[in-house]
């Protein structure tokens, strides 16, 4: 009976406080990963970051926060009930996380983590109908739910036609696709702006209606950390109705101080419509509590911004079950 009691006492406490209602939480963002998979200079970079002590031994901190259960303990820190675990293949810039990693990372509880498969390009003359291939064998595989793509991370051109048969196949199998878009503090990113601005993602997302295109860090700027390409999320989002929006990372401590900047890209979606199609996102885990104090400062900006309850609802967790059509 005292097992059961402590048991029970030990079980997180799913959602956030919101105007006195209770409101469930999913993370869309989420990045596993080995710390022997990342570059040097990113390495360096990241150590840099990391808040001491845990930059006294970086390589333990990615073993324990990187890993499927490691992020899971970082979302029970906020009440968080699923997340969304990002593949990704970008050795030049951010390192390789695989899908057959990630995949394996989905395995530690498929009723709480979601994943998105990325796909590599860097060979894409010779290798695009294998790369192809092997993405929808990762989807089969693993269940993956969409796409992961950081032409900033991968250097290629939003606007290259020769990578649209990845919005092709997205489209074909019913699977979004997630963008970074915005400048990227990490080594050897490409900074241009057919890298980083979504409105070089038009005629892609024109061609592609049945796709959908989720545009990550809403066009931030993070070398200058200012709002970016703000406006050409909004735009193409209210022109364009398979056109999501995803606030992550914008909104942290260092990029956002005072917490102005996430507020005004929360105001900006209400104002134009598109509460019904943003989704909440961290960029987390990166280190111990992070997922949970971005969660915090997003629901502080949800409410500089006038967000009724109903509406924080929406970006925290149902339009990722509507867009999705998963839940626990």
């Amino acid at each position: 009976m005292l097992w059961i009691l402590i048991a029970c006492q030990a079980e997180p406490e799913w959602g956030v406080d919101y105007t006195g209602e209770r409101l469930p939480v999913v993370d869309m963002h989420l990045h596993p990963g080995q710390w022997e998979l990342i570059p040097p200079a990113t390495q360096a970079f990241l150590t840099s970051r990391f808040p001491f002590p845990f930059s006294l031994n970086p390589e333990g901190l990615a073993a324990s926060v990187l890993t499927g259960e490691g992020i899971l303990g970082e979302l029970d820190k906020g009440g968080i009930e699923a997340g969304m675990l990002f593949a990704v293949y970008a050795p030049r810039t951010v390192g390789i996380a695989s899908n057959e990693y990630v995949g394996e990372q989905l395995l530690v509880d498929p009723q709480r983590l979601y994943g998105l498969a990325s796909v590599r390009v860097d060979q894409w003359e010779t290798d695009e109908e294998t790369e192809l291939a092997n993405l929808e064998d990762a989807v089969d595989s693993y269940g993956f739910v969409g796409i992961k793509l950081a032409h900033a991370h991968q250097h290629f051109r939003m606007d290259d036609p020769h990578y649209y048969s990845i919005y092709a196949l997205a489209g074909q199998r019913g699977l979004p696709v997630y963008l970074h878009t915005g400048t990227s503090p990490f080594p050897g990113t490409a900074q241009e702006p057919a890298y980083t601005d979504p409105a070089y993602m038009e005629e892609a997302i024109a061609l592609y209606p049945d796709t959908i295109f989720i545009l990550g860090h809403l066009g931030f700027d993070f070398i200058n950390k200012q709002p970016g390409t703000l406006d050409h999320c909004i735009d193409l989002a209210t022109r364009y109705p398979n056109v999501w929006l995803e606030p992550s990372a914008l909104g942290s401590r260092s990029s956002d101080p005072d917490g102005t900047v996430l507020a005004g890209a929360m105001s900006a979606i209400r104002e134009a419509g598109l509460v019904g199609r943003t989704i909440y996102g961290s960029d987390g885990p990166q280190s111990p509590g992070f997922a949970a104090g971005y969660l915090e400062r997003t629901v502080a900006a949800m409410q500089t911004a006038g967000y009724s309850a109903t509406e924080a609802k929406m970006v925290l967790s149902e339009n990722f079950y509507a867009l999705f059509g998963k839940h626990p």
